[in-house]
């Protein structure tokens, strides 16, 4: 039946119909996000929430430790970790189900994509986010903190050398992408940036992330898009790699007993008879702190060759290298207080990943800093094809290797160590070769030469 006033009518009723529609999407219990402020797996649901236009409300006041502790939080997720998203259906944990939940809150959302294959590479890359990067910049980072598994150097070589691996391959894909999938952002780039920002702020400087250009280029990309932005505020990347900190323990039940312990010494001291004053002040010596001991280099008879004479002349000399610091080597060399020493490694077959191998290296060198002032290095990786040599050069106080040197760096069993004979002329031009980086070196191209000073 027509209507008294044509097509008018119904117009009128259906603006009617989405009034009341949108009013009613108002009155809907919103999306709830148990985390604190500044957690980067919570970011990933706010950022897909801001993206698909979906209201998640982050509760307020959270205190870790505390909020994720009581009973109506271990019901939304029994093991108590953060973050949590509370829908209507239910609570979800698992912060990239979380995002995916958001992101699928609309039909007509665009980030998954617009077919099958976009799906699939977008949970492709939101894996490889999880399982490549984020895993490997935890690895590195928390141990350093203080945090999870206890800092070992090893672990934390293998750590770095997984993480560069995986950002090598990322950079790769990125050098002819702007965005993981498709030409604009997916949820593959949002949990992507999520799990690289903890990295960026605090562990990875602008020395290491310059080696993928195209990374640092997608990461700067996405952190200043208005809604990422929006989110996580400004970026500064990490200036320096954060020093190790102590491994937080729990008390132990027995030192909660040694107060009660001084109490009930301090009750038969009562019953004792009073000591004289004079046992005090013994008392106060034997607290006292020690002097720390002199390391034995120090104590060793005063040599004529200054070390940071020889490290000057040889970070300072940029022409005539054989006739300035070669020849000034040798002049200064005291064989009475330095001793001279090839290594050589024993695993070299295992080099077969350049970076792997140089990575290797960097690490045997900065464990050595505990020798620094008394030691001048030089590290070589040879040959243009694996697997790659390590041979070393290394100047030390004293006519053997320093004993701590054995004792605290355990690098030192990975290589065999060969006295140099300076009355031996083939000897001692091979130390002069290594001082300068003779590229060929016995016949072979130099991949890297490193420096200890």
């Amino acid at each position: 039946m027509e209507s008294p006033t044509g097509s008018c009518w119904s117009l009128e009723n259906t603006l009617q119909q989405l009034v009341v529609i949108n009013e009613l999407q108002y009155c809907l219990p919103q999306e709830v996000l148990h985390a604190g402020e500044g957690n980067k797996n919570a970011f990933k649901t706010l950022i897909a929430a801001e993206y698909n236009g979906v209201k998640v409300e982050l509760v307020k006041n959270f205190q870790m430790g505390v909020s994720n502790k009581t009973p109506e939080f271990l019901q939304m997720n029994p093991i108590g970790k953060v973050p949590v998203l509370e829908t209507p259906d239910g609570p979800v944990f698992e912060s990239n189900a979380m995002a995916r939940y958001v992101a699928r809150l609309k039909a007509d959302t665009t980030l998954y994509g617009s077919s099958l294959i976009d799906y699939a590479h977008i949970e492709q890359w939101m894996d490889f986010s999880a399982t490549e990067i984020d895993s490997s910049i935890g690895r590195w980072l928390f141990p350093r903190l203080g945090f999870g598994a206890p800092y070992l150097p090893p672990a934390e070589e293998a750590a770095i050398a997984a993480l560069k691996r995986s950002l090598a391959a990322l950079n790769t894909h990125l050098s002819t992408n702007t965005y993981l999938v498709g030409h604009a952002v997916t949820l593959a780039d949002i949990v992507m940036t999520c799990n690289l920002f903890l990295g960026f702020k605090l562990i990875l400087t602008k020395s290491f992330t310059s080696e993928f250009p195209h990374v640092e280029r997608y990461f700067w990309t996405m952190v200043n898009q208005p809604k990422v932005k929006k989110v996580i505020g400004e970026v500064k990347q990490a200036e320096s790699v954060p020093a190790v900190q102590s491994a937080k323990k729990p008390a132990q039940p027995k030192e909660a007993a040694k107060p009660k312990a001084k109490e009930e010494a301090k009750k038969e001291a009562k019953k004792e008879p009073a000591k004289p004053k004079a046992a005090e002040p013994a008392e106060e010596e034997e607290e006292a702190p020690k002097p720390k001991p002199k390391n034995p280099l120090d104590l060793l008879p005063p040599s004529k060759m200054i070390l940071d004479e020889w490290k000057r002349l040889y970070s300072n000399t940029k022409t005539n290298f054989r006739e300035v610091a070669i020849k000034g080597f040798w002049d200064m060399y005291d064989p009475e207080g330095y001793s001279l020493w090839f290594c050589d490694y024993k695993y070299n077959d295992e080099n077969t990943v350049s970076f792997v191998t140089l990575n290797k290296v960097g690490g045997f060198l900065q464990r050595m800093d505990l020798a620094r002032k008394y030691a001048f290095g030089k590290m070589l990786v040879i040959g243009s094809q694996p697997p790659y040599k390590v041979k070393g050069l290394w100047l030390f106080r004293g006519k053997e290797i320093p004993q701590f040197v054995l004792d605290e760096c355990y690098d030192m069993e990975l290589y065999d160590w060969a006295k140099v004979d300076i009355s031996d002329e083939v000897q001692k031009e091979r130390v002069n070769a290594m001082i300068e980086d003779l590229e060929p070196f016995e016949g072979e191209a130099l991949l890297d030469a490193k420096c200890f000073k």
